[in-house]
């Protein structure tokens, strides 16, 4: 049988004039395949000297005109696979991909978890639609697999696929393996697409992995202290806000939660590097 999309070893039936007729390992012997039995190589693409039963790994495809075809040229990702792939072209149908072939891969404007542009590098998967043709998603939640090579205070990189407000910032480890910033350990901006560092806080039974963009706490304490150190100078001295400000506005301005804002003060004002007037006013020494 023929395996769309993805990579396999076919088997020369004849070879025409443009090109060569390949068959599955199931019908090699068969003297007169029928035609949805065979698929043709170009002949650009036929090995020098190639002759009937030889074998050619090749991936199989839809051309423009939707009809399977095989190539001896690999593309970047096969059926399921996960990888970056760079926006060439946005037209009115979605974008389209290079993904090493000479035929682009679309991504369906229902499939991008925000709005693609030429010159992206985009985390998507492969898989065929309703109707058979190969494309692409940014909904890569489905592709992504587990592991067992992390553990705690691991340090691991991913990319941002997804985001919720209930549960937190999904990050693609390596972009192959699940992982999670939990609500409680966002801060600052975790855009779709972007890439971070991260620190594994937890490895879950089932395999999916929990992260922090944050460090331990007493470092992440200096780190956050000396940002606001920095902030307060940016603004002549005094901060424009007190430690009763909104948590919507402490964060907006530092990418810190309240409480860890809160610290951070704590930590400089024990160290005498601020003073903290009647009125709240932040300033410096």
């Amino acid at each position: 049988m023929f395996n769309l999309a993805k990579k396999q070893t076919l088997y020369v039936e004849k070879l025409v004039e443009f090109g060569a007729y390949l068959v599955p390992a199931e019908l090699k012997d068969k003297k007169v395949p029928a035609a949805n039995e065979h698929v043709l190589l170009p002949k650009k693409q036929v090995p020098a000297g190639a002759k009937r039963g030889d074998e050619i790994e090749v991936f199989l495809y839809l051309d423009s005109a939707d009809r399977l075809i095989a190539t001896t040229t690999l593309p970047k990702l096969s059926l399921g696979e996960v990888g970056r792939l760079t926006v060439k072209d946005v037209t009115k149908i979605g974008a389209f991909l290079d993904w090493g072939l000479e035929k682009d891969l679309l991504l369906p404007f229902k499939e991008q978890t925000k709005k693609a542009e030429v010159g992206d590098e985009l985390l998507v998967a492969i898989y065929l639609d309703k109707s058979g043709r190969i494309c692409s998603t940014m909904n890569v939640y489905p592709y992504l697999s587990t592991t067992d090579m992390y553990k705690k205070n691991d340090r691991v990189t991913g990319t941002v696929y997804q985001t919720s407000d209930n549960f937190g910032v999904f990050v693609a480890i390596d972009d192959k393996y699940q992982g999670l910033i939990p609500k409680r350990e966002v801060y600052g901006k975790c855009e779709i697409g972007s890439r971070i560092e991260a620190r594994v806080i937890n490895v879950r039974e089932d395999g999916k992995i929990d992260l922090s963009i944050r460090e331990k706490s007493h470092v992440q304490a200096e780190a956050d202290s000396q940002k606001i150190l920095e902030l307060i100078k940016s603004y002549d001295g005094v901060l424009p806000f007190t430690e009763k400000a909104s948590p919507e506005v402490i964060t907006r301005e530092t990418g810190m939660s309240k409480n860890e804002f809160k610290k951070a003060v704590g930590h400089l004002y024990k160290n005498r590097l601020i003073e903290i007037s009647s009125d709240g006013k932040i300033k410096l020494i």
